[in-house]
């Protein structure tokens, strides 16, 4: 079928099948080439106006007048856009003089000019029209209806929100309500009552007189006195009312006021249906593009404007406008050049600047960057700006401010007008937050994200500082482990709410989580990407650019991927017929058996010990042993494949590993790293061994960087180290010594990596697991449970829910421990089926544990791992 006759309707001729090229405006048919000449051959229709459809549609076709069906119009009034005939004599405004009614003049003109005048007002759109909007509109018509979809989940989420808070605001107001009408009522049931007892006691008064009198007049016969008073005389009660005029439950206006401002009504741009629980992190951040800005020496700090612009400053008062490609598009010389200054500058939606002048005022330059205004007047105090921030939920602008008479910070809120509406300074004890506001943010949630940098400290420490929009101290970040050390410089949120911030201390990009937990190092210091300093978040594209300290160079990565747009992809280009891929499962509804289920085990023929295994396929996992055999099998025990050329020495345990490629990556006899494809067939040197005084002891492919990790060691020294090499083999890190210069290894005879980013150690000779983090900061040595009892670990492994899982030959156990290094349990321990257990692999696709024994060639795979869903769907079945 013809994909453009389907798509869009083609004219054809009225004689034939043939398309339509011309048009007959006498008898209004629609004729081919060949049908055209013959309608003008033709005696009867020789007379016949035949045009083509080019000169058909720049032409218009005559209307018959409504009043006048004989005639047709031939000419308009433009003032009342009114046609006309030539008949068309009764047209009131006309007939008068213009001067009669003080109207402006009418004036007539023909309609072909009148229609091709405004043909050629509109041609622009009518271009847009037929060679966009029509292509287009088939495109975007299932875009919308997928997003009507989305939004009107998203609505019914805010909508049921917005209700409750309705309700709950209509009971406060029936309550205060029912409170005043009852307070009222008490209060004029009050008054009421006094006036009662106000008349009781006059009346008594009265009396009293009556008494008083009584007695002045008997004062001479007492006796006839003490009768009257006894017989007529009455008690007088006089009884206070004590009722008050109160609320029984106090209802403070900030409540009120509080629920009122959580109902939010955020102006959005273009149509742009997102939803949020379909952006999912990646593995590891990819990188998509690098520029270098020529005319700055360093990028202190980035400000996007749209997805191929960016606003770059430095430290040697350079201030540029830059493309993708690096050319300066515009520089700005009124800006301040203080080298106090950092994130100096922000972008709002309209693309117009934020920046600090030099004068320390707040400026604002226009899109067509021409136009230069103040927005907000530095005040004659001590207090400077020294970072902005538009907001784009509420177009508010965040200033951090510095005082250096007293070395304190605040931050600042400006409405739209320049106006001052908050000072966030100190916290709900009393004490400031901020010692030196140098980059602000703003997250999703509302919270006030500032990069701290304290002036005053001899290490120059700072921290993260996150409050409420409100004001209100949430948490201050200050390192991984907590207050380990932090020098934060710039930071920004994306789209999940995580916190991304440069670390000049560790030179990262560290991530945590909107309430200050640390999540991973997103980015750390290489030979590529140098030192990060600066950074900024593109919502649209949900890409990250990333300015270094050390050069003039900006990274651009992706970490974020949309699942909409994948699943769409996925749809085009997935073929029908199924093949194997990992399992994708919710981390979240992973959880833990109790106790391990063993699934399968079988004897190995071509090994004698299993002292290593990587895992290729759910079915397939290479294995070696302490006779330098090394073997690729199934799940049967039956063997594959074997490979020859294996290092010779008996110290070399976990000298395999197998990367994304499903490729062996091994040591052989000459320490050299060799590569085997997939097919098996040629083998090719990944690392040639240049230092005899070092050699590798053992390998690790990580899945989420795609980086190689290589334990070695130095026999005459007696040490050892971890050193990192990227995909094109060269070494980008060294893992040797702790914070103090203490070595961190002595003898590593098998790494992994956690899914946290951590490198996990078995440390034979010192007798621990050395974990630190991605960096290269030791986080903790475990050497047994309980802390201390002593530990000869050998395989080791990790799992998706980050458990570290190792081989411990002095207890002949499988011992679990979580990411923190705290022992769980005793996962496996010697039994009849796994004898001695001296390897580990885990198969990330479906979940299971790998086992192999040091005394016989047994293997044995575990399950300890379920998936919620799975259940699920084998109970419903």
């Amino acid at each position: 079928m013809d994909i453009a006759r389907t798509l869009y309707r083609v004219h054809q001729c009225s004689k034939c099948p043939g398309d339509t090229r011309y048009y007959c405006e006498s008898c209004l048919d629609d004729l081919c080439s060949h049908c055209k000449e013959n309608h003008v051959k033709d005696i009867q229709t020789i007379n016949h106006n035949v045009v083509s459809y080019r000169e058909r549609m720049n032409s218009i076709s005559a209307e018959i007048c409504m009043r006048h069906p004989s005639n047709v119009y031939k000419t308009y009034c433009e003032l009342c856009h009114v046609p006309l005939c030539d008949s068309c004599i009764e047209h009131i405004p006309h007939k008068f003089p213009i001067s009669l009614f003080k109207k402006r003049r009418h004036r007539i003109r023909r309609i072909q000019e009148g229609y091709k005048t405004k043909r050629q007002q509109h041609r622009g759109t009518i271009h847009t029209i037929r060679n966009e909007a029509l292509f287009y509109r088939l495109v975007l018509l299932p875009g919308i209806k997928a997003d009507f979809q989305t939004c009107r989940v998203e609505l019914s989420i805010y909508q049921s929100e917005m209700l409750a808070k309705a309700q709950k605001l209509k009971h406060l107001i029936d309550y205060i309500q029912n409170d005043f009408m009852c307070n009222m009522f008490c209060d004029f049931n009050f008054k009421h009552r006094c006036l009662k007892q106000k008349k009781e006691m006059g009346k008594q008064c009265i009396s009293l007189q009556r008494y008083v009198h009584r007695y002045e007049q008997s004062s001479t016969n007492p006796l006839k006195f003490l009768s009257s008073i006894k017989s007529h005389f009455f008690k007088i009660h006089l009884t206070l009312h004590t009722s008050q005029l109160s609320m029984t439950e106090s209802l403070k206006k900030e409540d009120v006021l509080k629920s009122l401002s959580e109902i939010q009504i955020i102006e959005k741009g273009n149509r742009r249906a997102v939803n949020d629980c379909q952006l999912k992190l990646m593995s590891g951040p990819d990188l998509l593009q690098s520029l270098t800005v020529n005319d700055v020496r360093r990028c202190f700090h980035i400000s996007c404007v749209i997805s191929g612009q960016v606003w770059v400053s430095d430290d040697q008062h350079n201030f540029i406008l830059t493309n993708t490609v690096g050319l300066p598009l515009h520089r700005l010389e009124d800006f301040c050049n203080d080298s106090c200054l950092y994130g100096f500058h922000t972008v709002n939606s309209e693309s117009e600047l934020f920046y600090i002048n030099r004068d320390h005022n707040i400026n604002k330059l226009s899109k067509d960057l021409k136009t230069s205004v103040t927005f907000i007047q530095k005040a004659n105090s001590g207090w400077r700006p020294l970072c902005v921030y538009w907001s784009p939920s509420t177009g508010d602008l965040l200033v951090g401010m510095y005082n250096f008479d007293t070395d304190t910070g605040k931050v600042t809120r400006y409405n739209q007008r320049g106006q001052l509406t908050q000072t966030i300074q100190y916290d709900d004890k009393g004490p400031e937050l901020y010692t030196g506001p140098i980059y602000i943010t703003e997250n999703n949630n509302g919270d006030v994200v500032v990069s701290d940098f304290d002036y005053k400290s001899l290490f120059r420490y700072g921290a993260v500082v996150v409050t409420e929009r409100q004001g209100r101290h949430r948490f201050s970040y200050t390192g991984h482990p907590s207050d380990s050390g932090l020098q934060p410089r710039g930071i920004c949120t994306d789209a999940l709410s995580h916190i991304l911030m440069c670390d000049d201390r560790t030179n990262t990009v560290q991530m945590l989580n909107k309430d200050g937990q640390f999540l991973s190092y997103l980015l750390i210091k290489s030979q590529e990407l140098g030192i990060p300093y600066s950074l900024s978040y593109d919502v649209n594209t949900h890409r990250l650019w990333v300015g270094l300290w050390n050069n003039n160079k900006v990274y651009v990565y992706r970490y974020i991927t949309d699942q909409s747009h994948v699943m769409q992809s996925l749809d085009m280009v997935i073929p029908t017929t199924w093949t194997e891929g990992p399992m994708q499962g919710n981390k979240c509804q992973l959880m833990l058996m109790s106790p391990p289920k063993l699934l399968k085990s079988f004897t190995l023929r071509d090994i004698r010990g299993c002292y290593h295994i990587s895992c290729v396929t759910p079915d397939q996992v290479w294995v070696s042993d302490r006779e330098q055999n090394r073997i690729l099998t199934n799940s049967t025990g039956v063997t594959l494949h074997g490979v020859d050329n294996l290092c010779s020495g008996s110290y070399f345990y976990g000298l395999h590993t197998v990367n994304s490629e499903k490729e062996l990556i091994y040591i052989d006899r000459n320490c050299d790293i060799k590569k085997i494809p997939k097919d098996m067939i040629t083998s090719t040197t990944c690392l040639q061994s240049t230092d005899s005084t070092w050699e590798p002891r053992c390998v690790y492919s990580s899945p989420s960087s795609g980086d190689l990790l290589v334990g070695m060691c130095c026999f005459k020294m007696q040490t050892g180290k971890v050193t990192r090499y990227n995909q094109s083999g060269q070494q980008t890190q060294t893992i040797q010594h702790d914070e103090t210069g203490l070595a961190l290894y002595r003898e590593p005879l098998y790494i992994t990596e956690n899914i946290n980013g951590d490198v996990v150690v078995s440390d034979f000779e010192s007798g621990a697991v050395v974990v630190t983090e991605c960096g290269g900061r030791h986080r903790f040595s475990y050497t047994g449970h309980p802390s201390g009892s002593g530990l000869w670990p050998c395989g080791i492994c990790t799992d998706a829910l980050s458990h570290i899982l190792v081989c411990d030959l002095k207890t002949d156990t499988i011992q679990m421990i979580d990411k923190n290094g705290h022992f769980l349990s005793c996962l496996l321990t010697e039994s009849q089926e796994i004898g001695e257990p001296w390897s580990l692999t885990y198969d990330a696709n479906t979940h299971h544990l790998w086992v192999g024994s040091w005394w016989d060639n047994k293997l044995c795979i575990y399950k300890y791992i379920t998936n919620q869903d799975d259940e699920m769907t084998e109970t419903e079945d």
